[in-house]
């Protein structure tokens, strides 16, 4: 399993170059005037991870298949999306599809690109947007819940327990706070709240664009931006577009230098992937032989069987066990065979909880 990620934003701060340089495809109309994309563009990246080439490496593997990572270009919104505006009702669809939310904000100077409110200020431009994303929702609530609390009263358990979690939602909502702080009181609420789609309940990504200039360090503009996604327990991070699409144009070898003469260690990209990661609680194990190496993403407390169907559903359905051994003692003792000779190869259960890292080989029976 992958995740989908939407970029939205308000128009010309950087979504569609960061799209872009992403994918490495031009995919995305990236121009200077609001609504350039009108239908959402989806991209698919690959999500580099060292690991999977050791082990490629140590295992012989002919091939090597990284995890895959989904990008959603969403067009830009603006003040009254939550009403139609701009055609912010196809947009806001298009955010309830996606797992979680990167939200580009522009923090450069530029007056050779407009900004379509005539300023540069990342937060009021987080504020607008969330705005209309939970004016979407309180609209959507404000029909619903009485519904359910009616079911609720009438004996549907269902019905009590979601008017009881999405209540709670709506009641944040009309205090001007996002759906995301809601907290279920059990899995039943957990599960009935996640169905709702709620776009104010997708955890959130900033992602501060800053002039070349200031791509290591930040700006000022950053800063702010770094203590609301602070005050929020959101996930901020620095990049520059226009430095990420001169990168994708490059060939690989002359990249390093590059990134170094800039005082970067890495890509955008790369540090976009560990902060999404991380805000969605995401781990990678890895399958490995001698026809392919590939990683998988599952996500944290996942069990084996979970880990097997992320591979095939069959899998799942026919767990018997899994033969694990950790990247660790793969790397240092050279292989399966030097694993498996020093007792570090463990046959595990359906109760097992899988490892970052961990290396599985599935035994199943359909």
């Amino acid at each position: 399993m992958g995740f989908r990620c939407g970029i939205v934003g308000l128009p010309n701060v950087g979504k569609s170059t960061l799209f872009n340089a992403l994918t490495e495809t031009a995919a995305a109309q990236a121009a200077n005037y609001p609504f350039c994309t009108i239908e959402p563009n989806v991209g698919q990246v690959a999500v580099p991870d060292p690991r999977l080439y050791e082990i490629a490496k140590i295992g012989g593997s002919a091939k090597i298949i990284e995890t895959q990572l989904g990008f959603v270009d969403i067009a830009g919104l603006v003040r009254g999306a939550s009403k139609g505006e701009g055609l912010g009702n196809q947009f806001l669809a298009n955010i309830r599809e996606v797992d979680a939310i990167v939200h580009v904000l522009r923090c450069f100077e530029d007056g050779d690109v407009t900004h379509v409110e005539g300023r540069v200020d990342p937060i009021a431009d987080a504020e607008t947007v969330e705005t209309e994303l939970m004016l979407a929702d309180l609209d959507s609530l404000e029909k619903r819940v009485p519904n359910l609390f009616k079911k609720g009263q009438q004996g549907d358990k269902e019905a009590k327990a979601a008017a009881s979690v999405l209540g709670q939602a709506l009641d944040l909502l009309r205090e001007g706070k996002p759906a995301r702080l809601t907290r279920p009181k059990d899995d039943e609420e957990a599960r009935l709240f996640a169905q709702a789609q709620l776009l104010t309940s997708k955890p959130v990504l900033y992602v501060c664009n800053v002039e070349e200039a200031s791509a290591a360090s930040g700006n000022a503009h950053s800063a702010r931006v770094f203590d609301k996604a602070g005050a929020e327990g959101a996930k901020a991070v620095v990049i520059s577009a226009a430095i990420e699409a001169e990168i994708v144009q490059m060939d690989a070898a002359d990249r390093p230098e590059f990134l170094a003469e800039l005082g970067l260690s890495e890509t955008g990209l790369a540090r976009i992937i560990r902060a999404g990661y991380e805000l969605l609680d995401l781990i990678t194990f890895f399958t490995v032989g001698p026809k392919e190496a590939r990683a998988w993403t599952v996500e944290k407390g996942a069990r084996a069987p979970q880990a097997a169907g992320a591979i095939h559903t069959d899998f799942e359905r026919g767990f018997i066990r899994a033969e694990t051994m950790s990247y660790q003692d793969y790397v240092t003792l050279g292989g399966e065979a030097a694993a498996r000779d020093a007792g570090r190869l463990r046959s595990e259960g359906k109760d097992y909880v899988v490892h970052d890292g961990d290396i599985m080989l599935f035994r199943f029976n359909v």
